[in-house]
């Protein structure tokens, strides 16, 4: 398997590659994992970790395309490349844009190929502001294109995926399997006091957004829906969970200037989250651009707290009228919807009933299971899964989702 990533970090694409693996060790798969330098180990049963060479400047890679990924990329492909003995592997199981090297390993060893696809790659030019070229834009449809037509499977994980995967006429061999675990971890032992850590009062009505800092996630539609929030609501709070340093200090700057009652926490370990969902009254999720579900929809679906959404194909997808306040993405109506759901406890409770039962009905972790089965029945035909890892075991290892 090759991840082109940190792993493991708590981020969206770690978390799906993460419960991935762990499905796959309880068909009974054995993996080696060829991914970046950083991130924390992950003990899992019939899972082996190799990290390629770390450059001595490097410390951390920036979410999206970027040049350090460049660079990275190629030290994979070349612990990627010594691994690759003929005789040694089934399959070779790729995700991301390690995908062109996956096909090419693939077919040198005479093995099929399966394309984890988290994203359009193009689409991730826009999403990330990173470049306007049309050539780079170019050569990444291309790339895109090349490693779906040499993948026997492609997985995807958002309809709008899908729907691009079919365009391309290769929907025969994809198969839409969402990441219903979203970012679901196993919470603290210990149980974290949210509202007293960050001086929230008991009664204090609450409103909880999780996740990056990156652009695309609307945290300046949140940030102006805060404030006119206060408005309305003087006496509510927005908590902030993620965000690095630097991106922290600059919003609680601006947050001061504005008067917005926003509360920044930073980036906390992921399994904290459950004591953050649980103290809140209101999840919001403002993301304004790309067409990927959010990991976290699928938690927030089972946690026993509302949604509020854009009314955006990014949430829509998954998110309907009943399990969700969908609404357009301006700060006066998603302020509106907040304000809506803190002042009436009714339609709190309905929505996220609501919104519980299509997690249940729809995005189970039994169906998850059953389609990653059904991906490597056809990539590698029905008689090849082995014998079943220890399901126990692989629930309770835990290793990454319990380290800060």
């Amino acid at each position: 398997m090759l991840a082109p990533e940190p792993f493991f970090e708590p981020r969206g694409t770690q978390f799906s590659e993460y419960h991935r693996i762990k499905a796959l060790i309880e068909l009974g798969y054995q993996i080696d994992l060829v991914t970046y330098p950083l991130g924390q180990d992950v003990e899992l049963p019939n899972l082996r970790i190799y990290r390629c060479a770390r450059p001595p400047f490097l410390t951390r890679v920036a979410i999206g395309p970027s040049l350090p990924k460049i660079l990275l990329d190629l030290l994979l492909a070349v612990t990627a490349v010594k691994l690759a003995r003929p005789g040694r592997y089934a399959a070779i199981h790729s995700h991301e844009e390690a995908g062109a090297l996956g096909v090419w390993l693939a077919r040198r060893l005479g093995i099929p190929h399966l394309y984890d696809m988290h994203s359009s790659l193009p689409q991730q030019l826009t999403n990330f502001g990173y470049s306007r070229s049309r050539l780079l834009r170019w050569v990444l449809e291309r790339s895109e294109r090349l490693m779906i037509d040499g993948s026997r499977v492609i997985i995807t994980i958002c309809p709008a995926l899908q729907d691009t995967v079919v365009g391309i006429g290769a929907g025969g061999r994809a198969m839409l399997i969402e990441n219903v675990m979203g970012g679901d971890v196993e919470p603290a032992a210990e149980t974290i006091p949210v509202r007293e850590r960050w001086g929230i009062g008991e009664s204090t009505p609450l409103v909880l957004y999780t996740g990056t800092f990156e652009a695309y996630q609307g945290l300046d539609l949140l940030f102006a829906a805060a404030g006119r929030l206060a408005l309305t609501h003087p006496v509510a709070r927005v908590l902030v969970v993620g965000g690095d340093p630097d991106q922290v200090a600059g919003a609680r700057a601006a947050a001061a200037r504005s008067g917005a009652p926003l509360v920044f926490t930073g980036r906390r370990p992921a399994n904290e989250i459950p004591a953050f969902v649980a103290a809140c009254d209101v999840l919001a999720s403002p993301r304004i651009a790309g067409t990927n579900t959010p990991l976290k929809i699928y938690s927030y679906l089972r946690s026993g707290r509302p949604i509020v959404a854009t009314d955006l194909p990014t949430h829509t997808q998954v998110l309907e009228p009943e399990t969700a306040l969908l609404v357009p993405p301006e700060p006066e109506a998603f302020a509106a919807a907040l304000g809506r759901l803190l002042d009436d406890p009714g339609e709190r409770e309905r929505i996220a009933a609501a919104a519980a039962a299509l997690a249940a009905d729809k995005y189970s972790r039994a169906s998850y299971v059953a389609r990653t089965r059904d991906a490597y029945v056809r990539l590698l035909g029905a008689g090849a899964v082995g014998q079943p890892a220890d399901e126990e075991a692989c629930q309770e290892a835990t290793g990454p989702v319990t380290a800060s």
